[in-house]
C-alpha cells in the first residue's frame, strides 16, 4: 500500500515490545547499512496489533529518530494481526492489472469478513496457474482503523509513512536479498514476536501461504515473571540464557520449555496445515526469526516437533556493515531486525 514519497526511505517495525528502525544504503555491490536502532517499549502500548497508548509510541518513536540521528522523513512500516490482516490467495480468470485493480473489490468480499468499505485493499499477480486462462493472486485486506492507528502515530512523530507493508511479506524480502532460493523448495519464514507470529511460506521466491497468530513470547515471560518474582527486564534476561540473581538455569530452562510449547504447537500446526490440506508438499526448512531465534533452545525444539531444519535468521548476511557499528551487538540480535530490514528494501511503487 503506497501512499507516495522518497528515494531512500527507513523501515521501522513497530512491534509490542521493540521498535526496530533500518535504513539501507544501495550500492553497485549490494546493500551497505546506513542505520539500526533498537528501542524497547513497555508491554501495554502496544496489545494484540492496536495501539493503546499513542501518546508515549509517538514519544519512544521521537527518542529513536533523535537518538539514531535519523535524517531521512520516508519510513515503510507494516501491519500483521490476524484479527485485521487477511491475505488469502485466490485464483481468478486471467486479466491485466488495470482490469484486476477494478475486478478485485466484488471478488474480495467473498474473502473478507469485514465489511468490504472499511478495509483497504491491494493485490499482486503470482502467475498463470496449470489450468489455462486461470492465474494466482495474492489478496491482501487490512482494517483502516488500524492502518489510520499506525500512519497518524509516525507522522505525528515527525516521519512520512510512504508506504504500509505486512509482516509476513517484510520477512520474504529479507529472505530474498540472503539466502539462496532452490528452485521447487517450500521455506517456512517464522518470525516469533512478543505478542504474534508470523509464518510466510515462500516457494521460488515467492509467497505461497501466510498466517498470523496472536500467541507470542509474552507466554514465556509472563511464566518466568510468576515463578520467579521477577521484572518483565529480568524475564527477557532469563529468555536469552543470561543469570539473574536468586534463579537458577535449569529451573528456568524447565519453565521457558513447559510455556513455549504453545507457540510450538501453534508454528507446527500452521506447517501441518500447509502441507496436508493447502499444497500437499513438504516444508524443507524453517527461517526462524524474531525473539523466538534469541529464546535459548527454542530454535531445537521447533527443529525437534516440526522435524524439519531449523536455522537462525541472518537479515545482514549479504549487507555490508561498516566498521562504524559493534558488530558483535549487531550479530547477538540480528534476528529482531528481519522485519525492518526487509521493509528498508521497500522502495516507492514496486511490488
Amino acid at each position: 500500500m503506497f501512499f507516495g514519497g522518497g528515494k531512500v526511505s527507513l523501515g521501522l517495525d513497530i512491534g509490542s515490545s521493540h521498535i526496530k528502525a533500518v535504513q539501507l544504503k544501495e550500492k553497485r555491490s549490494g546493500y551497505e547499512l546506513e542505520i539500526f536502532e533498537m528501542a524497547p517499549l513497555s508491554p501495554d502500548i502496544i496489545v494484540d496489533g492496536s495501539i493503546i497508548d499513542s501518546l508515549r509510541l509517538i514519544e519512544a518513536l521521537k527518542e529513536l529518530v533523535k537518538k539514531a540521528k535519523i535524517k531521512t522523513k520516508s519510513a515503510v512500516i507494516s501491519i500483521s494481526g490476524h484479527a485485521s490482516v487477511i491475505i488469502r490467495r485466490i485464483s481468478l480468470p486471467e486479466m491485466g492489472e488495470d482490469e484486476l485493480g477494478e475486478f478485485i473489490k466484488f471478488e474480495a468480499e467473498q474473502y473478507v469478513p469485514f465489511d468490504i468499505e472499511d478495509v483497504i485493499l491491494d493485490f499482486q499477480i503470482l502467475g498463470p496457474k496449470d489450468e489455462p486462462g486461470q492465474m494466482d493472486v495474492m489478496l491482501v485486506a487490512v482494517k483502516k482503523d488500524i492502518i489510520n492507528e499506525y500512519v497518524t502515530v509516525v507522522k505525528e512523530a515527525g516521519l512520512n509513512p510512504i508506504i504500509v507493508d505486512v509482516d509476513a511479506f517484510a520477512l520474504s524480502n529479507m529472505y530474498e536479498i540472503n539466502y539462496q532460493i532452490e528452485p521447487g523448495k517450500n521455506v517456512a519464514l517464522v518470525n516469533v514476536g512478543a505478542r504474534a507470529v508470523n509464518l510466510n511460506m515462500v516457494k521460488n521466491g515467492v509467497s505461497v501461504f501466510t498466517r498470523d497468530s496472536s500467541i507470542g513470547l509474552n507466554v514465556v515471560t509472563e511464566a518466568l515473571q510468576k515463578e520467579f518474582n521477577v521484572s518483565y527486564e529480568n524475564a527477557e534476561r532469563i529468555e536469552k540464557g543470561l543469570d539473574v540473581e536468586g534463579v537458577s538455569p535449569e529451573a528456568a530452562q524447565h519453565i521457558m520449555t513447559a510455556s513455549s510449547e504453545e507457540i510450538l504447537n501453534e508454528i507446527t500446526r500452521s506447517i501441518e496445515y500447509f502441507q496436508t490440506t493447502t499444497f500437499h508438499e513438504e516444508v524443507s526448512q524453517i527461517v526462524l526469526s524474531g525473539g523466538g531465534a534469541l529464546l535459548k533452545d527454542f530454535y531445537k525444539a521447533l527443529g525437534d516437533k516440526a522435524g524439519i531444519e531449523v536455522l537462525i535468521a541472518e537479515p545482514f548476511k549479504t549487507i555490508n556493515i561498516p566498521k562504524r557499528f559493534d558488530r558483535g551487538y549487531i550479530d547477538e540480535i540480528a534476528p529482531l531486525a528481519a522485519v525492518a530490514v526487509g521493509l528498508a528494501l521497500r522502495r516507492p511503487f514496486d511490488r
